[in-house]
């Protein structure tokens, strides 16, 4: 049986966000007042989706359930944008896109195949996997996005001069295009490598806290880290060529200017 929290054991935890103020303060980080509203920011939204969820779990309607979700992969779409260097227009549809096609299609293969949820649409299943998925996603969507337009912008002589030559777009552009894809797959690789070694995942932890048996705890952990890999690696080559596309003319001609560094 799991212990209940109340409200003044959260306060505890809370406050030792001040350990972080203080080592800004002492090093002049001047990350205070961003520290205080990623804190206020933690509590308000979870407290919120906690009343959200505990509604959707009692109603447990399929068409709440898709709402929630469509409202949680534009969020992650969007957010992906904002942590980009280099914008160009129609990012953000990209980023979108990506993200709904590959979350969503891992998502089809964990609910149906894989833990086989019945009804499909089960709250307690749907809504938790898919924010496992789009927070991963997200990270390689934005790293992704970032590395390519970084990569074409320096690179931009390199791949003038391979179009001259006479390659095709997508021969100029192969490197940029690898390291973009690269880039975004990485932290999910690290993390494989290390889980239960050095890091014990939030999923786990919070079977094993809730009293679940270890090795079941276990075995979902094991489901979710592929579902999270698979999710990252479709949806960052997913943006990746989208972006490529938008970037290069089919007559094999780079557009650089469609690139524009953010203020």
């Amino acid at each position: 049986m799991a212990i209940e929290l109340e409200f003044w054991q959260l306060a505890i935890a809370a406050s030792l966000i001040l350990i972080s103020g203080t080592i800004s303060l002492l090093l002049h980080l001047e990350l205070e007042r961003r520290l205080l509203l990623a804190a206020v920011r933690t509590v308000v939204q979870l407290l919120l989706i906690g009343l959200v969820l505990g509604w959707i779990f009692k109603a447990n309607q399929w068409y709440i359930v898709v709402a929630l979700m469509l409202a949680m992969t534009l969020i992650a779409g969007f957010a992906a944008v904002g942590r980009t260097g280099r914008r160009y227009r129609g990012i953000w549809l990209d980023s979108f896109v990506s993200m709904w096609a590959s979350s969503w299609l891992i998502l089809a293969v964990a609910l149906l195949a894989v833990v086989q949820v019945d009804p499909w649409y089960k709250p307690q299943y749907a809504i938790p996997l898919l924010g496992m998925i789009l927070g991963n996603t997200l990270n390689g969507i934005s790293l992704g996005l970032d590395r390519l337009g970084e990569e074409l912008a320096a690179k931009r002589d390199e791949v003038e001069s391979l179009l001259a030559l006479g390659a095709t777009r997508w021969e100029a552009a192969l490197a940029p295009i690898q390291q973009a894809v690269r880039t975004g797959m990485i932290p999910i690789i690290n993390s494989m490598m290390v889980v239960g070694l050095v890091s014990l995942p939030g999923m786990m932890t919070g079977q094993l806290l809730a009293g679940a048996d270890p090795l079941q705890a276990v075995m979902y952990q094991i489901v979710i880290m592929f579902l999270i890999a698979a999710g990252t690696s479709l949806g960052t080559v997913s943006v990746v060529l989208l972006s490529y596309r938008r970037l290069f003319t089919p007559e094999h001609q780079f557009l650089p200017g469609r690139l524009v560094k953010r203020g």
